[in-house]
């Protein structure tokens, strides 16, 4: 049961997060590293990712999967979270700010491990 509420919250997380992608797409595109090309059709494909991914996560017969690929998008985006915190340096910005974005580094591992324990016991539910 309790896998259930949190597979189904870790659902709501991504497909929220995901929808957030194409309602404010520009706030996306300015946190992605420079040397990455085509900011804003990332931004739209790592949306519909998350969207896809978090319906996966919802059906016990996708669910495995659609963790596995939750977690690769997981680590495909942190470039970005560490492109904030180096902008924010960068820029000077608060210093509450830089070490908000500094913890945002190791807490990507805990939601990796988090869609790990949702996703991959599937044949529980």
């Amino acid at each position: 049961m309790k896998r259930n509420v949190s597979a189904r919250l870790l659902a709501t997380f991504f497909i929220v997060g995901g929808a957030l992608h194409f309602v404010f797409p520009a706030a996306y595109s300015d946190i992605m590293p420079p040397w990455l090309p085509w900011h804003r059709e990332l931004v739209l494909i790592s949306g519909a990712v998350e969207i896809a991914g978090g319906l996966g996560v919802l059906a016990a017969s996708t669910r495995r999967f659609a963790g596995l690929g939750l977690i690769a998008l997981s680590i495909a985006v942190w470039p970005a979270n560490l492109q904030m915190l180096l902008d924010a340096c960068a820029a000077q910005k608060a210093l509450w700010w830089q070490a908000t974005l500094l913890l945002r580094l190791p807490l990507q591992l805990a939601l990796i491990y988090w869609i790990w324990r949702a996703t991959q016991n599937a044949a529980a539910d």
